[in-house]
Formats: structure tokens, sequence, C-alpha cells
């Protein structure tokens, strides 16, 4: 199979595969942290606005538990699969562990195309697939959480239907709610911030200004504006930033709330025709200190990989670099920073939201990203200590670390001796 040919399934595959050889895992454990415990597919009706009934596939992965109960996104989009599904599920497994908290991997979501659906009937996909899947869903079994075009909204109406089916309140049953109906106020930009601790530690251990550091988002959503835009708050350089559409770029850095602004009426296009660049794509090749894929998977891989200029590469987005493409990044000393390192400030968060529901207690904004900063700061250091140990790439490192806590799990709980 070529690397054009892989999905993001064949890629976390390999990552398992390669960090597996380098650490001498038993094969009985690698096949054992392969494969998902569950994989469930659904059909269930809706409405639509015109009055025909329309049916949608859902999806969840439930990867793994042996840390704690399953904890994954919800995602609404056109392309989402079962192997999609899977893939992101394995990720989460791999990411919890990472950063250590008590939670294991899913994934899931809908089949369908929410910019073509009205509020009614987004609701009553979130209502319907709440419903298909609520007999594994639930504080102690399967948390979900918000994911590519879902929100707080979503979340929200999920736990009201959840609620409903059990006749009681469940706030626990999903994070990323309101903060009115339980959520957490730090949530929103949790990923986006932890990411944005993670450069300024490896800023400090380099001993480089954030003003002399230039910094590139290749993704310019949720995510990536909010990390842009904190960046940008604390002096960084944002040189190019860019959306499925259009890039922009300037090298004197440019004004992020401005891009925002124009984001939100009429696209990044009116920023000014003298920063755009020729493509979306190619603010991947500008020349920064700091590159940010905050997009889709796939967007690095070995055909591209030699035009990236960036000296580190920091993943918002899930799988944005190919295996191949990591180690032709390390050939040129150029450091891939993983994504269940870099953008795990969501599921830290996520976990102390449902830490707060259990308490029925909650915390304000600062409290709950100081919480979140020790616990990927922590994972920073495990993840550059391991690698360095094993004299091997960041993502390598980070997986390794990973799987010597479900390894210690699975022999705790006594699957293996």
């Amino acid at each position: 199979m070529t690397e054009k040919e892989q999905g993001p399934l064949d890629v976390v595959f390999e990552q398992i595969k390669e960090a597996s050889r380098t650490m001498k895992l038993k094969d009985s454990v690698q096949t054992l942290l392969s494969h998902p415990k569950r994989k469930v597919e659904v059909s269930f009706p809706v409405e639509m606005d015109d009055g025909h009934t329309q049916l949608f596939k859902g999806y969840r992965t439930q990867h793994n538990d042996l840390l704690g109960p399953f904890k994954g996104g919800i995602r609404f989009h056109p392309s989402m699969t079962v192997e999609e599904s899977q893939a992101l599920g394995t990720w989460m497994t791999f990411k919890s562990a990472l950063v250590q908290i008590p939670h294991g991997g899913a994934k899931g979501g809908v089949a369908c195309d929410p910019s073509m659906l009205s509020d009614r009937e987004l609701r009553e996909v979130s209502r319907g697939y709440m419903e298909a899947f609520s007999d594994l869903f639930g504080a102690g079994r399967d948390v979900p959480a918000p994911d590519v075009y879902t929100d707080p909204k979503t979340m929200g109406i999920m736990m009201d239907t959840y609620s409903r089916i059990a006749g009681r309140h469940e706030a626990g049953v999903i994070t990323g709610k309101p903060p009115l109906v339980g959520g957490s106020k730090a949530r929103g930009a949790a990923t986006a911030q932890g990411a944005v601790y993670v450069i300024e530690q490896m800023l400090e251990k380099m001993n480089q200004a954030p003003e002399h550091t230039r910094v590139a988002v290749q993704g310019f959503g949720n995510g990536g504006q909010i990390a842009a835009r904190l960046l940008y708050d604390k002096g960084f350089k944002v040189v190019g930033v860019s959306d499925s559409k259009t890039a922009l770029y300037d090298k004197e850095g440019l004004d992020i709330p401005k891009a925002q602004e124009v984001k939100e009426n009429n696209g990044l296009k009116e920023y000014g025709a003298e920063f755009l660049l020729d493509s979306s794509e190619d603010v991947l090749y500008v020349d920064t200190d700091i590159l940010i894929p905050a997009a889709m998977e796939g967007v690095i891989t070995k055909n591209n990989a030699s035009r990236i200029k960036a000296k580190h590469i920091m993943e918002l987005a899930n799988g944005p670099t190919t295996p191949e493409a990591d180690h032709m990044l390390k050939e040129k000393d150029q450091h891939v920073y993983p994504d269940i390192l870099v953008n795990a400030g969501g599921v830290i968060v996520s976990y102390l939201e449902s830490v707060q529901n259990h308490m029925n207690y909650y915390w304000e904004e600062d409290e709950i990203n100081e919480r979140m900063k020790t616990f990927i700061l922590q994972a920073y250091e495990n993840t550059e200590e391991t690698a360095a140990y094993y004299q091997t790439t960041y993502r390598n490192g980070a997986m390794i670390f990973a799987i010597q806590k479900l390894e210690q799990a699975l022999e705790f709980r006594g699957y293996i001796s």
C-alpha cells in the first residue's frame, strides 16, 4: 500500500508496530492493544423539515478501557466511517495513557453534513444518536465529548436525551457541555490552550522568547483559530494561517484579531489580496519556526515533507503526519511533537469536567487550566525522556510511554503475567 492510499487506521497500526519493535513488546500485548473491544454501527431515522424520514448511520468504537471508562469524541462529518472511528478511538487510548488520566479510548459519530441540516434537524440527529447508543454510554462505561462539527449545544442535547432515558439527571454521561448545565468553564479553549503550554515549555528549554518566534497555523477552525489568537496575544509572530479555501502570509506577522473578524464575515480572502498565498496548502511550506497542523489527517506526507521549513511541528489535529514523513523530518532535524501530546488539553479538561460532575462542585477557569497544565507538561517531560532513552522520535517516545502504562494495567488486571 502506498502512503497516499494509507488511511488513519493504517497509520495508527504502523505507529503501534514501530513502538512495539523499539521497546521489544511482547507480540501478545501488541495484538491486544491493536484491536478494539467493540465496534458498533447503527442506523436511526430522523424526520426532516420537509416531512420525509431519512436514515442516518452512526458509529462508536470502544477501543480500550484498561485504565478506566472509555472516552472520546463524537463527530458529525460526511466522511465518518467505522474505520475512522476505530483509528481515532485507538489514538484516544494512547492519549489518555500518555497524560495519565483514568480513562480509555473511544470515538464515534454520524455520517452527515451538518451544513445541510437545519437547527431542528441537527437536534434530532443528536437525540437519535444518543438514543441509539444509550446502552453503551454512562459515567462508568463510556463518556463522549465534542469533536469535529459538534459543540457544547450538541453535548447538552445528548446529555438531556440520556437523562430522559435514565429518568434522572445524568450530567456525567458526556463532557464538553455548556457550563450552565454541568460543563467546564475551560473546555472551549482547552485543546488549543494545552498546545500553547507545550509550545511555551519547549521555548523555555530553548531559552527563546515568544516575540522572536514565528508560527504558522494550517487550519483556522475552532482549535487552530484559538491557538493562533492565544499565541498572538502572548507576543508570538503568527506569520501564516489558512482554512480549506484561503491561506494568508505576512513575514512581519498577521493581525490575528482582524483575521478572525474577516473569517467570521466574508472569509479570510477579505484580509487583503497582498497577503494571499496561491493555495490553502501553501501555508505548510512558509518560512517559520513552528508549524501547527490543525485541520485533518494526513496533510504532511512523504510527498511534501521535504518542503516543510519549520523546525518544530506541533500536531493540533489528529494524525496530520504520516509515518514516512515523520522519519523524513527527523532526518532533517525537524521535530514533530505528536497529536497525542499536543492536543491532549481537550481530553484532560474533559476528565476534569467529569470529576466536577461527580462532585457536583465546579472550579473556576484559571484553576482548571492550572490543573490541565500540570498533566500536559508532565506528559511533555515523559515524552522527551522516553524518546531520548530509546533514541527515537517524539511520537515514538510518546507511544512507548503510553504502551508501558497499558502493559502495566494488563498485568495488574490479570491479562498477562
